[in-house]
């Protein structure tokens, strides 16, 4: 069940499922994702960890206020929520933006971070160019998710998936994926508490300017980077580079795989998740 806490003036929803008694493990969704997102993970992660789920500020049941927010909002909303829960110190694991603004966090909380998993991100865009771009088609197609989830679902699912999953995808989209998740459970989700095109604005104009790239070699913090080979929104590239110059991490890339792992390869991600933090 939802809950709420009054973070940096906002108003933030939060989910706690898993092990009662389990270290905490934070999940940091991403752009245009609500905690809902994590619907493959929480059955397997939560045998061992107590995961705290929540809605960015923008999206879901959390505040949206009207302007453009940056990486440092969404890290410091985090920091909040753990205050509000009286947790010192956490695992944290990021998605795409919610990776993005975890880099953040663990730079200026260091000390409140055990271990950091950063899925399917970068720590720098070539151009902003490209995020203004691809926040004019998310803007555009928030009707079309409205209108036709199921149909926005597969549409997307070339760019997010690779394409031997979007074949399984199409020739039976009813499927339930690793006993964990069907589509018709995903678009069902994210048919409540829709985004507005200015949602999506001001969640992406944190992605603008980034500077993560100059920073990431005063990480100390052991630190799990997964990507996939054929991700055609978060270039394993991006990920290589930020391996190259970080002085305490790994990299596992998922081979067969596009961004969306944490749905297509939930097992599989889940592990090296679970080995990692053992």
């Amino acid at each position: 069940m939802a809950n709420i806490a009054h973070v940096n003036g906002i108003n933030i929803s939060y989910e706690i499922q898993g092990s009662e008694n389990g270290e905490p493990l934070i999940l940091v969704s991403g752009w245009c994702l609500k905690k809902e997102m994590w619907i493959a993970q929480i059955k397997q992660l939560g045998e061992r960890f107590k995961l705290i789920t929540f809605d960015n500020r923008g999206c879901g049941k959390s505040d949206r206020p009207d302007y453009h927010y940056t990486l440092e909002n969404i890290a410091d909303d985090v920091a909040g929520l753990m205050d509000h829960l009286k947790i010192e110190k956490a695992n944290i694991m990021g998605y795409a933006l919610g990776a993005m603004a975890m880099t953040r966090f663990v730079l200026k909380y260091p000390d409140r971070v055990k271990k950091l998993v950063l899925l399917n991100t970068t720590s720098r865009f070539p151009s902003d160019d490209i995020i203004k771009n691809i926040m004019v088609v998310n803007s555009k197609a928030v009707d079309f998710q409205l209108s036709a989830p199921e149909k926005y679902f597969m549409k997307s699912a070339i760019m997010a998936f690779h394409e031997d999953f979007v074949k399984e995808l199409e020739a039976n989209p009813g499927k339930k994926f690793h006993d964990l998740w069907t589509v018709a459970e995903w678009v069902k989700e994210y048919s409540i508490d829709p985004m507005t095109p200015k949602d999506v604005e001001n969640q992406g104009s944190a992605m603008l300017e980034m500077t993560l790239y100059n920073e990431i070699d005063k990480i100390n913090t052991e630190t799990l980077i997964i990507a996939g080979s054929h991700n055609k929104i978060h270039p394993k590239e991006w990920m290589i580079e930020m391996d190259a110059k970080m002085p305490n991490n790994r990299l596992e890339i998922l081979q067969n795989a596009g961004d969306m792992t944490y749905l297509s390869r939930a097992p599989e991600v889940n592990k090296l998740v679970l080995d990692f933090l053992q």
